[in-house]
């Protein structure tokens, strides 16, 4: 185990922040967890004296100070089918696990699921964390267990669908278990047979200009990889986070105003399976680019120029030059629309 003092965060979060840690540390497995645990120079951590940060992929986050606590980078790698049954394909992937290096693994192996999900940056140990989703499709569809360390109790637990209470880019983990457990491996329920999901118009569309006559898993992660790569900047050449905000969801009523005043606003109805809560979703995308802010540049940062949704740093920003623009982002869109925006991006 190497910790590390006073050490650089930049190379470690998308947006390319210049930030530091106090204590660094790599966990390439969960005996390194347990040894950290133990470790009599950082000891304060376990009991909550002093902070401590879980790091995957860095795409999710935004440092807007140096953290005066440990950062640990769950590092923890693997990828293994521990059974099957008639229907699905039970597949254990490290936390440390790239998520779309999982996501190509279970293409090669025709394990469907995930496919929609294709090219979301950051780790498998973060996915449950988020509940991420795209294109019709979340995580917690395919989410079977989980095992983390309890910092408490030091010990190894299981976690169960129902005990993460999945919801809209939210888990249990950003709230009554915030920091207090250490994701190192994430079990998902696969399908033998694929339930190929092309609700979102814009997958058939890439699949036609792909010239693909029979859809598959795998054309259909290709299809989404294509539009990504359309719609987002890659973050090392533009640091960013990817999406900077959640879709809003709000009451049928009040969506039934906003269209009369807007008709041309992007939302999509309530789902039948209850994803994204019991009212209309609105695209924060489309609210952001009514309120003027597409392409524009604020100092060293600014919002991307194809998708409103994307705060950049051009270069020489801070945490708190991007967390300032978003703020001043969502106070127009409320003063609009009389909608509140939600941060999807952590906030250090």
């Amino acid at each position: 185990m190497n910790l590390v003092e006073n050490f650089s965060l930049k190379k470690l979060n998308t947006f390319g922040i210049d930030a530091s840690a106090k204590y660094f540390l790599e966990a390439n497995s969960i005996s390194d967890i347990q040894n950290l645990l133990d470790h009599k120079k950082i000891s304060p951590f376990r009991d909550g004296v002093s902070p401590l940060l879980i790091m995957g992929g860095g795409s999710n986050i935004l440092f807007t100070k140096n953290f005066d606590g440990l950062v640990l980078k769950n590092c923890i790698t693997g990828i293994e089918l521990i059974k099957e049954d008639s229907e699905n394909y039970y597949v254990k992937a490290g936390a440390g696990v790239i998520w779309h290096e999982f996501v190509l693994h279970c293409i090669k192996n025709n394990y469907a699921g995930v496919e929609n999900l294709s090219l979301i940056p950051g780790s498998v140990g973060a996915a449950p964390i988020q509940n991420i989703g795209a294109y019709g499709v979340e995580q917690k569809e395919v989410f079977f267990e989980l095992e983390a360390i309890s910092l408490k109790e030091k010990n190894t637990i299981h976690l169960s669908h129902f005990d993460c209470q999945f919801g809209y880019r939210d888990s249990i983990f950003k709230r009554e278990a915030k920091g207090k457990f250490i994701i190192t491996s994430v079990t998902f329920r696969l399908f033998k047979k694929p339930k190929l999901n092309t609700s979102y118009g814009v997958i058939n569309q890439e699949m036609e200009k792909m010239g693909v006559k029979e859809v598959s898993i795998a054309s259909i992660s290709q299809a989404v990889c294509n539009i990504r790569k359309s719609k987002l900047p890659n973050p090392e050449v533009l640091g960013n986070a990817g999406s900077f905000f959640k879709n809003p969801t709000i009451p049928v009523e009040q969506y039934i105003e906003l269209k009369k005043k807007f008709p041309d606003i992007v939302a999509f109805p309530p789902s039948p399976l209850g994803r994204g809560g019991a009212g209309w979703k609105l695209a924060a995308g489309w609210l952001i680019e009514q309120c003027g802010w597409k392409g524009k540049h604020v100092g060293n940062t600014g919002v991307h120029k194809d998708q409103a949704l994307v705060l950049v740093n051009y270069g020489n920003a801070n945490g708190s030059e991007v967390f300032e623009l978003s703020g001043k982002i969502m106070e127009s869109v409320k003063e609009k629309f009389g909608v509140e925006l939600e941060r999807e991006v952590v906030i250090v």
